[in-house]
């Protein structure tokens, strides 16, 4: 299957999990991923923040110093090329929290739920997160912010509303097709954005190694790799 992507269309990606998976990253849901052995509760979640800061920081160090070996595959070049083709006309909007995208070469990108190699202050003084991966050993060498707060991951913590919605369902407004590389369609609000795309009048397409939980929302569901499927999906004219 290839799609043919014409001079007046405009493309919205979304990524999650999977595509990831394919450079090594465990996925949230898998049985022995990184999440494995640990509560969402207890790590992800402002609650668990408040009470236990340490703990929290225990767990996002270590998915940082998972992440590290981990090297873009060609999905995440393939949808960088069709960046360069198609410029202002494609924006790519991640669930993930890896930096996989970026060193691919995409620019016009969005992290939904934050950026693992990345941290801001808990007390959403205004300030940007900065960049930081460090791998911190205990609580004690987390700097604190200029205004006195702690430095938090910049992760959208469960409860924690996602980054740029409004600029997202601007995006999906305009776009004339959706794709969907590598999401269970379970993770909500991003489950929901097939249909405002097919709301506007987009046409939808599923990548992923099997069909998602929303698969009746998409115009076609694609059954394979991303990594082997992307590289030929595109054409122009």
């Amino acid at each position: 299957m290839q799609l043919r992507i014409a001079s007046h269309h405009r493309v919205f990606v979304l990524t999650g999990a999977g595509i990831s998976a394919e450079s090594g990253l465990p996925t949230f849901r898998a049985e022995d991923g990184l999440w494995a052995g640990q509560r969402v509760e207890d790590v992800c979640t402002p609650e668990a923040w408040d009470r236990n800061p340490a703990k929290v920081w225990e767990f996002y160090s270590m998915r940082r110093q998972a992440a590290q070996p981990a090297q873009p595959n060609p999905a995440h070049f393939a949808l960088a090329r069709l960046e360069e083709r198609l410029g202002d006309r494609l924006l790519v909007c991640t669930q993930n929290v890896d930096d996989l995208h970026e060193r691919a070469g995409t620019k016009r990108l969005l992290h939904m739920h934050g950026e693992l190699a990345k941290s801001r202050c808990d007390r959403d003084c205004g300030r940007p997160p900065v960049e930081d991966r460090r791998i911190y050993r205990s609580l004690d060498e987390v700097p604190f912010c200029a205004c006195g707060g702690r430095l938090r991951p910049h992760i959208v913590f469960f409860g924690e509303m996602p980054l740029e919605m409004e600029r997202i369902q601007r995006e999906l407004a305009a776009a004339t097709w959706m794709l969907v590389v590598g999401t269970s369609g379970s993770v909500y609000p991003a489950a929901n954005f097939v249909h405002w795309a097919r709301g506007s009048g987009a046409r939808t397409v599923y990548v992923g190694p099997e069909a998602p939980l929303n698969a009746a929302a998409f115009t076609q569901v694609v059954e394979g790799r991303a990594g082997e499927v992307l590289p030929d999906l595109f054409l122009e004219g």
